[in-house]
């Protein structure tokens, strides 16, 4: 069945990609973002395609909203201040952006009866040491005085928010929790990890690791979430319910560091910096982080497609074409004085 589907943050990393599959699928997308971590040459090539509208404008415009989600079947909102760094960097945005931002998502879908899929991260459990994390685990989350954890704690009343209008207005929403999701079209602006490996390992310059090096992620495609987040969209008994979405290939950062030296074939060496160093005194960080699967594996089938390597190669390919545009790219002369 075609549908009109609404994608929050269409313009973004995991956005843009997702608006790719779902046009390939026959389905009518329309995108909003106000551009403020998406870029439009992320959907550059969709713009001219009948199938796709982008709305360049913040989520808290209510009027807008409103006519794009009265049109809509389904709404992905995956509109969120992401990356370390800029959670950081600038809290207040980042607690008001995400709360505000999916309230009136889901205040506007609830008068429409619109389905939501809800995106949220493994952020949300927090310090929790039970390893594999489960949907129904605690979430255990630092202190206040550390910032860091406001995404957490946020994208956590996101998901109490997404139950509740299902809970008690039958509103058929769908929590997703995206365990590191890396892949072409991710920037390293904000703290990601893996483009910023890959650059500067493509560069020749040093790989910074923040840390010890000794704290291990599993890394997920993007081609699998946005696989799993349709699937999930169109299954009737994942209404109400949190997934995790992700892969279980675990690797310390040290180690990815070193396998992004390998693949890229550099000479770039490994440098440490302390935590308070990158981000800010008294920064915490998560030791492991490892999703258990069984629960959207039952469900829908799911399996990671991609393994690590094979998402680095798709990751190595796209920086250093990226690279090679902006070397092409001609340099504006500097006024004269």
């Amino acid at each position: 069945m075609k549908e009109k589907i609404l994608v929050t943050g269409g313009a973004g990393f995991i956005g843009s990609h997702l608006c790719e599959l779902l046009i390939q699928q026959g389905h009518h997308v329309v995108a909003i973002d106000n551009l403020s971590t998406g870029r439009l040459e992320n959907i550059q090539h969709l713009l001219p395609m009948p199938s796709f509208q982008f709305v360049r404008e913040t989520i808290t415009n209510s009027q807008v909203l409103d006519r794009l989600t009265s049109e809509a079947d389904i709404l992905i909102h995956l509109a969120a201040v992401v990356g370390v760094q800029l959670i950081v960097e600038d809290p207040v945005n980042t607690i008001a952006t995400n709360i505000m931002g999916t309230e009136a998502v889901l205040t506007t879908a609830n008068r429409y009866h619109c389905k939501v899929m809800l995106a949220s991260t493994s952020e949300v459990y927090g310090k929790g040491y039970k390893v594999p994390f489960n949907e129904e685990d605690d979430c255990v989350m630092g202190p206040t005085s550390h910032s860091r954890w406001s995404y957490a704690t946020t994208k956590a009343i996101d998901e109490f928010l997404g139950l509740a209008y299902f809970h008690q207005f039958n509103l058929p929403v769908v929590v997703m929790r995206f365990f590191n999701t890396v892949g072409p079209r991710q920037t390293g602006r904000y703290g990601m990890v893996l483009p910023r490996f890959v650059r500067q390992a493509l560069a020749g310059e040093p790989i910074t690791i923040y840390g010890d090096g000794e704290q291990s992620r599993c890394f997920s495609d993007v081609a699998d979430i946005i696989d799993a987040t349709v699937k999930l969209a169109s299954h009737p008994g994942a209404i109400g319910q949190v997934f995790n979405i992700g892969s279980t290939e675990e690797v310390t950062i040290r180690e990815l560091a070193e396998r992004v030296i390998a693949a890229t074939g550099s000479q770039s060496k490994i440098v440490y910096v302390p935590y308070e160093d990158a981000y800010a005194p008294g920064f915490e960080d998560m030791r492991r982080r490892v999703p258990d699967l069984g629960k959207i594996q039952g469900l829908i089938g799911y399996e990671p497609r991609y393994t690590l390597d094979d998402t680095l190669k798709r990751v190595i390919a796209f920086e250093r074409e990226h690279m090679l545009k902006q070397a092409k790219e001609p340099t504006l002369p500097r006024p004269s004085r």
